[in-house]
């Protein structure tokens, strides 16, 4: 068994087992890799794929078990050189991260602004997406950090570790009848239901906790709009589709001129924003302070507690009773 068969296997999968297009990605010759998967397949003794005529057509039972295993090989081949690159030289490389809009347009960019300036020969990439588009990334090994609020249980492979907690505003223009009652006295759920609202998508930071708010007071929100993009909604909500609820941080009175915020934290819970890794990845020492000025209490003396937890019910009561920073 050869670590090139291994790769050739995995990329063949990558690529919707389009035999053709993985050559053309990894600069070589179809047949070549069409030997080499025959051959690995005749030492292992079964298939991997499943063939129609000469066609790859889909991924046999023991071949995912086997991709499986050979993405976990390949990844630890790639922390192999991650180690060599932080010993040859600590200040250069690459730094990937996969995360929704308001995390990337709102919280990340003082923390790129720190690393860029730290870190200038370090590249950065940055990836936006659902929860299922995030973990299909890193999964992959197409991205180091995930950040990521809701969907957690899809990131049951990942270390996922707290980061800070968030409130929710309303968002309305000026003149606005919950704007009026909010200048009076606190809103309620009942203000807010009866309105039209324009919120996230479903998956999307902290949709799930507004509407597990809604349905224990037993209220059925006329969601009128929703959108992945806190700046889409607040088009929207200048556009008079309804009342916006978004995350506090996402509002700036000095750009977003005709609209006001009605404070909603006593509505609905906090979330907490994540961030993960695969296990097994090695945190080069510009990963470390990402996380640390991102997070600061994840420390990397905190972070190498959370990987030696072996599940992840195990690192929450390491956080337990940690004070996350609030945003």
């Amino acid at each position: 068994m050869k670590l090139q068969q291994l790769r050739y296997i995995w990329e063949v999968a990558q690529h919707g087992l389009n035999v053709s297009l993985t050559a053309e990605s990894l600069f070589t010759a179809q047949p070549g890799i069409s030997k080499q998967i025959r051959l690995l397949e005749d030492e292992l003794g079964v298939e991997i794929f499943a063939r129609q005529g000469k066609q790859l057509a889909d991924v046999t039972p023991i071949g995912k078990v086997i991709l499986e295993r050979a993405g976990e090989v390949l990844r630890q081949v790639d922390s192999i050189k991650l180690v060599a690159d932080e010993y040859r030289d600590e200040r250069t490389g690459l730094l990937s991260i996969a995360t929704t809009h308001t995390q990337a347009r709102y919280a990340l960019p003082p923390v790129v602004r720190k690393f860029r300036s730290a870190y200038p020969e370090v590249a950065l990439q940055m990836h936006q997406g659902s929860p299922a588009q995030l973990v299909e990334l890193a999964e992959a090994g197409e991205v180091d950090f995930v950040i990521a609020t809701e969907g957690l249980e899809l990131f049951k492979n990942l270390i996922m570790l707290p980061c800070y907690r968030w409130y929710r505003d309303i968002i309305v223009p000026e003149g606005h009848r919950l704007a009026q009652i909010g200048a009076e006295r606190e809103l309620t759920l009942a203000d807010v239901a009866a309105e039209p609202l324009v919120t996230y998508v479903f998956g999307f930071t902290g949709r799930s906790v507004l509407d597990r708010a809604f349905q224990a007071e037993g209220f059925k929100p006329n969601v009128a709009f929703t959108a992945t993009d806190t700046d889409v909604i607040k088009t929207y909500v200048r556009l008079g589709f309804g009342a916006g609820i978004i995350a506090s941080m996402a509002f700036d009175p000095a750009v977003d001129r005709g609209l006001v915020t009605v404070d909603a934290s006593h509505l609905f819970a906090p979330s907490v924003t994540h961030i993960g890794f695969r296990r097994g990845t090695f945190l080069r020492r510009f990963m470390h302070e990402f996380i640390e000025w991102f997070a600061p209490h994840l420390d990397p003396r905190t972070v190498a507690e959370a990987v030696a937890r072996p599940t992840g019910a195990a690192r929450a009561k390491l956080f337990a009773e940690m004070e996350l920073p609030v945003r």
